[in-house]
């Protein structure tokens, strides 16, 4: 073997072990942010305008009471004890609005573990993967979702984003939620991965 060949082979096991360990270190830390953080997930009834409309509304009126249950809150571990024995109350009063509202629909609200792809919110990217959540589901629930970040508190009114993602996040995880995943290819490794994970999740369901 020649002694260039010798080289490109090395450069080559190189550059490959140096990629394995971005996606390893990459995959970490998209991991340590699903656990790290609570999603509202808010689905309609339908798509008509009016259904689509009023989810808009549920979600403001959700967020505005999530903002005094999760004052406070350092983690969410401490974020999840704090609304898991207020969700009655806040699944009532949801109805009470939505009946004020004019319509006739049921609601409930439940902590799941749901899966999402890549999403971006404003500034902040969350990668792909499980992730809990507080789960709305208005009347049928089969029209468009919507989803924040309900913990850290990014998208709760009167939150300073900043702050918070810093009073909760690490400086890895701040790097890699700030990332632009059309710049950030990893994000798309990830969603791979995770998306093959949940197919073999659902067939074992």
């Amino acid at each position: 073997m020649s002694f260039w060949r010798k080289i490109r082979i090395s450069l080559s096991v190189g550059l490959a072990v140096a990629i394995v360990f971005s996606i390893c270190s990459f995959a970490k830390t998209s991991e340590k942010i699903r656990s790290d953080v609570l999603r509202l997930h808010v689905i309609a009834n339908s798509d008509s305008a009016v259904d689509q409309n009023l989810k808009i509304r549920v979600r403001d009126f959700i967020l505005e009471e999530g903002k005094d249950i999760f004052d406070g809150s350092v983690n969410v571990e401490n974020a999840v004890k704090k609304i898991e024995p207020k969700i009655p109350a806040l699944e009532n009063s949801a109805k009470d609005f939505i009946k004020n509202s004019g319509v006739d629909y049921d609601v409930k609200i439940t902590l799941s573990n749901e899966y999402f792809t890549t999403r971006t919110y404003e500034s902040v990217t969350l990668p792909a993967g499980r992730y809990l959540a507080l789960r709305v589901v208005i009347g049928s629930g089969e029209g468009h979702n919507w989803w924040c970040v309900m913990f850290p508190p990014m998208c709760v009114p009167a939150a300073d984003k900043k702050d918070e993602i810093e009073n909760v996040f690490s400086s890895d995880e701040i790097r890699l939620v700030e990332s632009k995943p059309k710049y950030e290819p990893r994000f798309k490794v990830i969603e791979i991965y995770e998306s093959i994970k949940e197919s073999i999740y659902d067939k074992t369901k």
